[in-house]
């Protein structure tokens, strides 16, 4: 089921939030009490550490990242998984759209894989519940992996016996270990552990001086002017769909060169028109060209494109230039073991 927000519910948890004067010193606050500030971020956001460490089989995550990483899971053996979600650049390519391995682009801008396991749905328009479903996809799409299908990728793994071995290890109870579920599942796996920890988690966990004075500025204004209605809980973002252009028509604002219109294209629902999976805001700074065609690069502008189409609101500068020093506090490295 689909979860969007009301306009309504938006502007009642906008009201709930009475606005601070930006003057307000976040610096001072009792020895061993929690600041105003850090009790308030704690009812919309969880840190990563409150996420339940999964035990998955050392020997799934070691295939998972061979195959991220392996070129033969292309047709023609020109891309891997992290071509377009590159672990040395924060899990993206940073291209508006991303080329295939028959050297076509792709229509939509290519999200990070780091913490994309926190999310409720996967791919823009939400059409994979999980990681494990969504490894599938690009590899039987044409435009992208171009495998024409599952046979054809076990078939050619099954003929590398270095696959044969590490399938069997992984999967010792399958007859038959080198299948395309088995395949998804070892890459899921790997892309699991894709959890770092931010400056902001330290925060949230109760380290206050995580966060300069500006940051916590930042974080403040994040709160009021309305972003935590979709930008919330442990990704801060991607658990819901948001029409994209609830006050008005996204592409005058952003330039896209198309017209997407997002959900719409799967359920052809007039409801669904413009409706996208909201993304998660952790590695932000990082994952630069933004929204679902990449059609903008500058996280201020991207910034002050949402207050206008998403809050009807003109956010001045100076609280776009401290939000922008707060969403740096969500940056964080994959660990270096995970990177090829």
């Amino acid at each position: 089921m689909k979860k969007t927000l009301s306009i309504a519910a938006a502007l009642a948890i906008m009201i709930s939030c009475k606005k601070e004067s930006t003057e307000q010193d976040f610096s001072k606050n009792p020895i061993g009490e929690k600041s105003e500030l850090l009790t308030k971020a704690s009812n919309f956001f969880k840190s990563v550490s409150t996420v339940p460490e999964e035990n998955i089989p050392q020997e799934k995550i070691d295939l998972g990242k061979k195959l991220f990483y392996d070129k033969t899971l292309s047709k023609n053996g020109t891309i891997s998984c992290n071509s377009c979600h590159n672990l040395s650049t924060f899990g993206v390519d940073n291209k508006s759209v991303s080329e295939g391995d028959t050297k076509e682009l792709g229509v939509r801008n290519s999200p990070t894989v780091i913490y994309s396991s926190l999310h409720a749905m996967q791919f823009w328009d939400g059409r994979a519940k999980n990681v494990e479903e969504q490894a599938k996809g690009p590899l039987l799409n044409p435009v992208e992996h171009s495998i024409p299908n599952e046979a054809f990728l076990e078939k050619k793994l099954r003929s590398i016996p270095e696959y044969q071995a590490l399938f069997k290890k992984a999967y010792p109870k399958d007859k038959e270990p080198i299948t395309f579920d088995n395949l998804a599942n070892a890459i899921g796996a790997f892309e699991r552990k894709l959890i770092p920890k931010s400056k902001f988690d330290d925060y949230l966990d109760g380290n206050e001086s995580a966060l300069n004075d500006q940051q916590k500025k930042g974080l403040n204004s994040f709160i009021d002017n309305g972003c935590i209605t979709c930008h919330g809980g442990v990704a801060l973002g991607g658990q819901m769909f948001q029409k994209f252009g609830v006050y008005g028509d996204y592409s005058k604002m952003t330039g896209s060169k198309k017209l997407d219109r997002g959900l719409y294209d799967i359920s052809k629902k007039e409801g669904d028109q413009f409706l996208f999976k909201v993304p998660s805001l952790r590695n932000v700074e990082k994952t630069a060209p933004y929204f679902h065609d990449g059609s903008v690069t500058s996280l201020k502008e991207s910034i002050k494109i949402m207050g206008k189409l998403q809050l009807n609101k003109d956010i001045p500068d100076n609280e776009v230039n401290d939000m922008v020093a707060f969403l740096k506090t969500l940056t964080a490295d994959a660990d270096a073991r995970y990177k090829k």
